[in-house]
Parts: C-alpha cells; sequence; structure tokens
C-alpha cells in the first residue's frame, strides 16, 4: 500500500455550509473502512472481514488521506499503525458509525409492521373521546404498534404533513390540495351554544339568522371551526360580530358560560353546565372529518395499516 503525503487537502475545511457537504459527501463512504483497518492494523485482514478486495482497501484509504491532508496511518508493507492524527480520527468515527447504526435501528424498528410507529395527528376536539377509542379499536388487532399524536388545528397539522413530520392526520374541513390525498369520512353536527340564562336557552332549535345580532366567541382565524363559522354565517346573511378569540373549543364553551358570547361549536365530550345546546336548522350546520396525508409517500406497514382501519371506519368514525 503505497501513499505519497499530500501536502494540501483536496478540499480545504471551511465554514461554508457548502464546503462541509462536500468533505462529508467525501469521507462518508470511506469511513467504515477505515475503522476497520485501525482496529486490525492490516490491510489483508481488514480486506477478508469486510469482504471487499484488498485493493479497494488500500486504494480507499489513500484517498481519504488525500482528502484530508493528512497522513492517518505509519505503514511498515501491509501492517499499518495509527498515527497521533489517526487515532483522534478514529475516536471520532466510532461515534459517528455508532449514530448511524442507532439511526438505523430506529428507522427499522418505527417500520415493523408489528411493534413500529405512526405519528398521527388530530384536532383538539377530538382528543377527549375520538382518537382514544380509535387507537383502543385499532389496538385489540395492533397491540404493539407505537403512536406519536400530535393535537394541532388543521393547517398547522398539513404543515406537519409537509414537513414529513405526520404520516396521517385527521382535520376538518377535509383539504383540498394537489400535493393530498384526503377521504372524507364523517361529519359531526354544530350547535349554536348559548348562555343557560340566554333568552335562546329555552329553544331546541334555531335558525342562525336568529343569532346576527348576537356577540360570538370563536376560535382564531386559520383554524378550520373559525372557517366554517365564518362561512355560515355568511350563508346566513350576517358577518358575526367576534368578542373573543381562542385556540380551544371547551374554552369557547367557558366564555359562552360566563356569558361573555355565544358559539357554534361541535358537540361535547361531556355536558358542561351553564350552557344551553341549540340544533341550528338552516343553514345545514355541519363539518366534516377527513383523513389525509402527503401524495406519493410511502407508507411504512403499520402506517397501512392503521390508514387501512381509518378509511373502513367511514360514516362511524365518531362516537
Amino acid at each position: 500500500m503505497v501513499h505519497q503525503p499530500s501536502s494540501q487537502p483536496r478540499l480545504s475545511p471551511s465554514s461554508d455550509t457548502e464546503d462541509t457537504s462536500e468533505m462529508s459527501m467525501l469521507l462518508a463512504p470511506r469511513l467504515a473502512y477505515f475503522a476497520g483497518v485501525a482496529r486490525t492494523e492490516h490491510v489483508t485482514r481488514a480486506a477478508l472481514e469486510m469482504n471487499v478486495p484488498q485493493s479497494t482497501l488500500s486504494r480507499a484509504m489513500v484517498r481519504l488521506e488525500q482528502d484530508l491532508g493528512v497522513d492517518l496511518f505509519a505503514r511498515i508493507g501491509r501492517t499499518v499503525s495509527l498515527t497521533p492524527s489517526g487515532r483522534a480520527f478514529l475516536t471520532h468515527v466510532e461515534r459517528a458509525l455508532a449514530e448511524i447504526e442507532r439511526a438505523a435501528e430506529e428507522v427499522r424498528a418505527d417500520a415493523d409492521p408489528a411493534t413500529g410507529k405512526v405519528a398521527f395527528g388530530f384536532l383538539h376536539t377530538m382528543g377527549s373521546e375520538t382518537v382514544p377509542g380509535l387507537i383502543r379499536a385499532f389496538r385489540a388487532d395492533h397491540p404493539r404498534v407505537r403512536f406519536s399524536l400530535v393535537q394541532n388545528y388543521g393547517e398547522a397539522m398539513i404543515e406537519r404533513l409537509r414537513a414529513g413530520e405526520l404520516d396521517l392526520c385527521l382535520t376538518s374541513p377535509v383539504p383540498d390540495a394537489p400535493d393530498l390525498v384526503a377521504r372524507r369520512l364523517d361529519e359531526q353536527k354544530l350547535r349554536l351554544v348559548v348562555p343557560a340564562d340566554h333568552p335562546l336557552a329555552s329553544r331546541k332549535r334555531i335558525r342562525l339568522a336568529e343569532a346576527a345580532d348576537e356577540t360570538f366567541v370563536t376560535l382564531e382565524p386559520g383554524y378550520g371551526l373559525r372557517r366554517i363559522t365564518d362561512d355560515l354565517c355568511k350563508e346566513a346573511g350576517f358577518r358575526p360580530r367576534v368578542a373573543f378569540e381562542g385556540e380551544e373549543a371547551e374554552t369557547l364553551r367557558g366564555l359562552v358560560a360566563a356569558g361573555l358570547g355565544v358559539a357554534l361549536l361541535p358537540p361535547p365530550a361531556v355536558a358542561r353546565p351553564g350552557v344551553a345546546e341549540l340544533t341550528v336548522t338552516a343553514p345545514r350546520a355541519v363539518r366534516e372529518i377527513g383523513v389525509a396525508w402527503l401524495d406519493g409517500h410511502p407508507d411504512t406497514p403499520p402506517v397501512a395499516a392503521f390508514k387501512k382501519f381509518l378509511l373502513s371506519r367511514r360514516g362511524s368514525l365518531l362516537p
């Protein structure tokens, strides 16, 4: 194994991101070879252990030293020993290879059909009853599948889908975007929630137009339920006068109970005192619930199984 030390590295270390990335691409394929030669201190023995031609291994070590501009080995025939620079480099290489192996084990574990992981997002209003029930039913047949659960509003979950942080999400309205696949699963009736001592509290049903003069409490702009509220009020012939905006449907219900306004909300998991919930007869006050995922994104076996399960619950998703 003949080596002519290079006085200058082929790539100079730089703080520039592009230079660092290029150096990483040059070094990465040779690191395992380097660790094998360093461990055995013999090129032939290392080649046999790693099942690669000796000539390939020798060339890789020469190129590695040329790329770094540093002698990593002192050579006597086919026997080699690490230089001080080589020993320092080996410490970092072994740490990097161990981290790569841990990463490989983690992604293999996440994709395991029996014990893999599903990153699942859902609306806050689905968290108290709907999602726990879904996961309980799914795990009857897949008891060891793990879940990473994220509660958020619709647009934020779509962003996380696109970023690859979620596999699937339950959201409303059902998104319509070219990079997403979405399927409608169910619909949920919305009610006009009023304080218990409100003049309308004795009613069972109401046309939304009758609430045109009321003060509304709503979710913040960007939330699907806020968009639905605005659209329904527009269809009823008015623009809602909004006094409070929040992030949680149950917080809004508490504001209504405190007499601070009325709200269009889905049914609560548990009835809350201090409010009356009226059926809206016109316009048709519902929100569609759907599941969405990134188009063209390959599914691991546990994600595919959970997606199939959710689609099988079409029309019976909600309790």
